[in-house]
């Protein structure tokens, strides 16, 4: 695990010590995604750098790393799990390895099966590989986007990237100018999504793409999908149920390859509990396990992690989360880069810093509510999907004016104004902090203007997103859209930067290729999500192995007592940065508005917790990176 970085000059118009010393300060400043060492190289119009968290071949698998003949040179970032079995294809074809690293099979397979080579791999990565020959920069990133990757195309031709947006303000080039489209995206969903980067001129390569940079320009392709399609003679649930019990296994055994210390997430749910249950078949030892937990016992799942250590015998830790804590969250709007709300991100940090005082690597639950419909929401919106059969005339012309015209706080006014929604605009409205219809009181009539004629919101994207599959299921619209949105931009984004702020190594096993592969194709939704049941043949595979009181117990989830915190402990402190002069003259937002949702919320009229705290963390993000 790493994080790269580097340029490519369209004229070496810079002394070669003058670009090494840029390279150097670019890397220096993600060194916590890589404490071990540093890796550049300078060469012709190429500079390319690394930090690197030795977990395979700890005394040979330096970067950068050479072709054969010399000619190409790559930084990488991730872990591939299957290359033992892709290193013998190589060698067989005539490749010579200097290394044991998974990094050598990369550029051998680039070498050999050109951009092609990225499906070959099995794994979680971002790499870059340099072509001297023809001055060529090919990047790919992993199927799912565990592994992030920004990268900007400059003015002036120079082509500039990084595992962190960090890495690339830090080359000097890059302008600090927001776009709006993303803030308003950020607004709308506590997360800036992968279609867009919080400042201008800056782009995230989406998962399952790769680029080519070349002659000055960027052509990106997207080599893998979720392939979702329409399940009309699907094997029995037995039978489905026990070759998905085999894959998830498989899914987890060949992410344990690892030379350093090795432990997992627990959080007592359902998916942490199936990573721990096959770890523990699989492993000889007991599996080292981490728990966070909170004082508030509604939030609080450690009863139910500790059931499941104890069915495991893990050896077990804990961490209580408290208020004090919110005092790291400067840290982390550090190590995030764009704006990012979700609370759950404390925790997530705390635990990863409590686990790298055991281990270097933690296998995660995460993707399991994505891949088999385990989102309550899905409910909702399945239960609410009848009222789409209303006359379109009466809910867009009777329905929604009436919602629009009835004053804030009045009860109902949310309520109907959702139902009175296409379906999978209803969906998107659901998953907003802030939806069109708050926009309009919160929005300043400025801001407004500056989003006015923009084709290319979130919520059109959005809406592409999930129409472009048809299964017969509206089901799974949402998990399709969810997997390339809230997966990539909120859940693997929260684990990818808590984990490496800690220099922790987080894999994922439910987010495995050939599971999706398999679940997506084999498995029909109707057997993810049957009746009121959620991850229904999920929890039936793990039947015998996860205990009964965890796998059909009713979802928590990795929620944070934020509505407490800021109605106590936090309480002058979001509220006199909210109302603060410096913040209401950025010129965003209604200040009557932000005044009466905490004036609400601190009389518990209403829950506005969450739309507080993204309001909150958009502004701690502007004092740290504009304003500093």
């Amino acid at each position: 695990m790493c994080g790269i970085t580097g340029f490519i000059n369209k004229n070496i118009d810079k002394p070669q010590k003058t670009r090494e010393i840029l390279l150097d300060k670019m890397c220096k400043i993600i060194t916590h995604r890589g404490p071990d060492e540093q890796g550049t190289i300078v060469k012709g119009r190429a500079a390319l750098g690394m930090r690197r968290l030795s977990i395979i071949d700890l005394s040979g698998g330096q970067q950068p790393i050479f072709s054969n003949d010399g000619s190409k040179f790559i930084v990488f970032n991730g872990e591939i799990y299957n290359y033992r079995e892709l290193r013998k294809e190589l060698i067989s074809l005539g490749y010579k390895f200097k290394t044991n690293s998974d990094t050598e099979t990369i550029i051998h397979a680039y070498d050999e099966f050109g951009t092609d080579c990225v499906h070959k791999l099995r794994g979680m990565f971002a790499f870059a590989i340099w072509d001297e020959k023809d001055e060529s920069l090919f990047i790919a990133r992993d199927r799912v986007g565990l592994k992030p990757f920004f990268y900007s195309l400059l003015p002036n031709g120079n082509f500039v990237f990084g595992s962190e947006l960090k890495s690339l303000s830090t080359h000097g080039e890059i302008k600090k100018e927001i776009d709006y489209s993303a803030l308003n995206a950020y607004l709308t969903f506590g997360y800036v999504p992968e279609e867009f980067c919080i400042f201008r001129g800056v782009e995230k390569l989406q998962p399952g793409h790769f680029l080519i940079f070349k002659d000055g320009k960027v052509e990106s392709e997207r080599y893998w999908d979720f392939k979702y399609k329409e399940i009309s003679e699907a094997r029995s649930e037995e039978e489905l149920a026990e070759e998905l019990r085999k894959k998830i296994k498989e899914a987890v055994k060949v992410r344990l390859i690892s030379e350093v210390p090795l432990g997992a997430f627990l959080s007592g749910g359902v998916d942490s509990s199936a990573v721990v249950g096959m770890m523990s078949q699989i492993l000889d030892k007991p599996v080292k396990t981490f728990s966070i937990g909170f004082n508030e016992d509604t939030f609080s799942e450690l009863k139910y992690a500790r059931i499941a250590a104890k069915h495991f015998n893990t050896e077990h830790h804990e961490f209580i989360v408290t208020p004090d804590l919110v005092e790291t969250i400067d840290e982390l709007v550090w190590h995030f880069d764009e704006p990012f709300s979700d609370p759950s991100s404390m925790p997530t940090y705390m635990v990863s810093k409590m686990a790298r005082d055991y281990v270097t690597v933690v296998l995660s639950g995460d993707g399991g509510d994505e891949l088999f419909a385990g989102y309550t929401r899905y409910l909702i919106d399945k239960k609410r999907s009848g009222l789409g059969s209303l006359p379109k005339a009466l809910r867009k012309g009777l329905m929604q004016p009436i919602s629009e015209a009835l004053p804030h706080g009045a009860k109902g006014k949310n309520f109907l104004y959702n139902t009175s929604l296409d379906a999978i605009d209803r969906y998107i409205d659901s998953i907003s902090q802030f939806g069109k219809l708050k926009k309009k009181s919160l929005y300043a009539e400025n801001f407004r203007a500056s989003l006015n004629g923009n084709k290319n919101s979130a919520e059109a994207i959005y809406q592409q997103i999930a129409n472009s599959i048809s299964t017969g299921n509206p089901i799974d619209n949402l998990l399709y859209l969810d997997s390339k949105t809230y997966l990539p931009s909120d859940i693997l984004t929260k684990v990818d930067r808590m984990s490496m702020a800690t220099s922790l190594e987080a894999r994922v096993p439910l987010l495995d290729q050939d599971l999706i592969d398999f679940v997506t194709q084999n498995i029909p939704t109707s057997l993810k999500l049957k009746g009121v049941e959620t991850k229904y043949i999920f929890k039936k595979s793990l039947e015998g192995i996860v205990p009964e009181e965890i796998l059909y117990r009713e979802k928590q989830g990795f929620g944070v007592p934020i509505g407490e915190w800021i109605n106590s402990q936090l309480k002058e402190k979001i509220h006199d940065t909210l109302i603060e002069k410096k913040t209401l003259e950025r010129g965003y937002f209604e200040s009557k508005y932000i005044k009466l949702l905490l004036d609400e919320h601190s009389k518990n009229r209403r829950d506005h917790s969450h739309p507080l705290w993204v309001l909150w963390m958009l502004e701690l993000w502007h004092r740290k990176f504009l304003d500093a």
